[in-house]
């Protein structure tokens, strides 16, 4: 019989994997490879359906390992050319530059058709490959590495139901249910899963911070505030993004599907750790609970939205800072309470490099949560959407950033289309 226990390790198993550069781009890229892969040729001609929030993600940001290509037709070409579907997020780490070479040529000369797709997922790639009278199509929808469909010409080869979202089981987690699970669960289990986020997110933090990336959020957040602790958790966290956003190779662990979440979440807890000298066992329970957190606030919006992902997850790093501070069950609910009255409603407009300045204004909120709750001071239920209770609060957020942040979405997809005529 499965536990409670059991289903969060395998929660965390599916949510803490590596990915290479944004995962939008990517899953597009994973599609159009095993479609390739199924036609068993290259292809002369390509047609992509995308639902409004891949093409909101996909737009603005560099596919990784490609020299600096963007776009839906640079990730299509990207995933056909550095094949190896087997390596799911991380398929284009193998892309040296004569595959880059070889996207550029085929993007030169084979038609890619983009197209809005008509169904109302709002995770959903489709990617129809041709070559003389053959053809084959890959469908993933609601999660980055979810296949639902594979046909080749007419033949179904794979297909499955994806009526019900992965994330309506994660719905069931608590935030009392989080706090156990971190403090109990053994270390050989969160070494592989949290310790590898920690980690492969810091390396890539490192780089953002020695090379000039994007706007150069994170540097500029060091050279113009210092270094406190506080400016330093924000600063990292930013600087990651900094470098995933613009084309660093770094792989990075993501959650709830996005690398900057999968980053928010743990290295503002790791600068926390470091400035603490906290033990490592620690620094990985801080983590898990931060995740958890992240985790149990996206549930409730999904994949992708209107509603930046960064607040939850720079919410969760509160929580986990707290955690690192001695905080029990209560202070690390209304750490959340306060953090959640704070940010709740930045707008998600696509993965870009302002990306990260978003990020260091989430964790922002998420420190100050935490540092309001240190000395006492709470926001209270009946402010705005809070509730007395943090998993009511948590469902309401919930519902602000799925259903009445819907119309702002579409209005955020229609300016962007907008701007590519």
């Amino acid at each position: 019989m499965t536990t409670e226990f059991d289903r969060i390790t395998e929660i965390l198993r599916e949510e803490l994997v590596p990915a290479m550069g944004c995962t939008e781009p990517i899953a597009v890229a994973y599609a159009a490879a095993i479609a390739s892969e199924t036609l068993n040729r290259l292809p002369t001609r390509v047609e992509v359906f995308v639902s409004g929030n891949i093409l909101k993600n996909v737009k603005s940001v560099i596919v990784p390992n490609t020299g600096g290509l963007r776009g839906i037709a640079a990730a299509v070409a990207s995933g056909i050319i550095a094949g190896g579907s087997e390596d799911k997020l991380e398929l284009l780490a193998k892309l040296d530059e004569g595959g880059r070479k070889r996207i550029r040529e085929f993007l030169e000369k084979t038609p890619i058709a983009v197209n809005k797709s008509v169904s109302d997922c709002v995770f959903d790639i489709g990617v129809r490959v041709f070559d003389g009278g053959d053809s084959a199509y890959v469908r993933i929808a609601l999660q980055h590495t979810n296949v639902v469909e594979i046909r080749r010409n007419e033949e179904i080869l794979f297909q499955k139901n994806f009526a019900e979202s992965a994330e309506t089981r994660k719905s069931v987690l608590d935030i009392a249910g989080a706090l156990k699970y971190a403090e109990e669960a053994p270390l050989e289990i969160l070494e592989p899963l949290v310790g590898r986020q920690i980690d492969y997110n810091r390396k890539i933090a490192e780089e953002g911070l020695k090379d000039d990336y994007g706007a150069r959020v994170g540097k500029t957040l060091i050279e113009a505030y210092g270094d406190s602790v506080h400016n330093r958790a924000k600063a990292l966290a930013a600087a990651g993004s900094d470098a995933r956003m613009n084309g660093c190779g770094l792989p990075v662990v993501i959650v709830s599907g996005s690398g900057n979440q999968g980053m928010t979440t743990s290295l503002p807890v790791v600068v926390y750790a470091d400035h603490l000298g906290a033990p490592r066992e620690k620094l990985l329970r801080a983590v898990t609970l931060s995740d958890l957190v992240t985790i149990r606030l996206k549930a409730g919006i999904g994949r992708l939205s209107a509603y930046c992902g960064a607040v939850s997850a720079g919410v969760g790093a509160g929580a986990g800072v707290c955690y690192l501070h001695g905080g029990n069950y209560e202070k690390i609910a209304h750490t959340i309470m306060n953090a959640l009255a704070i940010a709740s409603g930045i707008v998600c407009d696509g993965a870009k490099s302002s990306c990260a300045a978003k990020i260091a204004s989430a964790v922002e909120a998420g420190l100050l949560g935490f540092e309001m709750e240190q000395r006492g001071n709470r926001f209270h239920g009946g402010d705005g959407i809070l509730e007395s209770d943090v998993e009511k609060t948590i469902d309401n957020v919930g519902e602000l950033a799925r259903i009445g942040m819907r119309g702002t979405d579409e209005e955020i997809i229609s300016l962007m289309i907008k701007s590519l005529n």
